[in-house]
């Protein structure tokens, strides 16, 4: 909700740089939010006129197939030891268990799991430069790499839009539903209320002619 709210205070161009940029360090390797900042500005497009969805869903694209390409080339020129160098500064995401997790995942599925990796948090960050380091032919990277990017983030731009037109629509169509509803509900109770206090109400004693 916080990134939502800043991305809503910056131009609808910073917001595409933002986008584009994130998803692209994070593709490369470096550990962020991409996807939240992807999910947000997406939300943001559905209540926000200025931003346009198709050129989010490019940006996010290109961040994401420029970002994964770079962290192929600087995987395949930093080897093993590039790794074991992550591993000390992200220990959180670079672990050795992490590391040997997605390694399996890419000598089991090959260029599939370049694709699907962009749909799992742990593998958007190794897929470009563990590709590298596993020395997988550029082409066939290139070509999960691609496919992936666009699916991946035009899709989320996409679903996300969708949902929040949708949802804003639907929230003024019965915020009107709601206010009367409110209304019935808080005039039903308090005659309620006011039902039983006169049925706990104590009657008055008769007067006798002697008092």
């Amino acid at each position: 909700m916080h990134v939502q709210e800043w991305l809503d205070t910056v131009p609808a161009a910073a917001v595409y740089a933002v986008v584009g940029l994130v998803i692209g360090l994070e593709s490369l390797g470096i550990p962020l939010p991409g996807e939240i900042i992807l999910v947000s500005a997406a939300l943001l497009s559905s209540q926000h006129g200025g931003v346009d969805p198709l050129i989010l869903g490019a940006c996010a694209s290109a961040g994401a197939v420029i970002g994964d390409s770079i962290g192929y080339a600087i995987g395949r020129k930093g080897g093993r030891p590039l790794l074991a160098w992550l591993g000390r500064k992200f220990p959180k995401h670079f672990s050795e268990g992490h590391i040997a997790t997605a390694e399996r995942s890419f000598q089991k599925w090959g260029m599939w799991a370049v694709f699907f990796g962009r749909f799992v948090a742990l593998l958007r960050i190794f897929a470009g430069p563990l590709a590298g380091v596993l020395r997988m032919p550029y082409w066939k990277f290139l070509i999960a790499n691609v496919l992936g990017g666009i699916v991946w983030a035009g899709g989320t731009t996409a679903v996300i839009y969708y949902v929040g037109v949708v949802a804003e629509s639907w929230l003024k169509r019965f915020s009107w539903l709601g206010l009367v509803a409110a209304v019935l509900i808080g005039v039903a109770s308090m005659l309620v209320v006011r039902r039983k206090a006169a049925k706990a109400r104590p009657e008055p004693e008769p007067v006798t002619a002697g008092d």
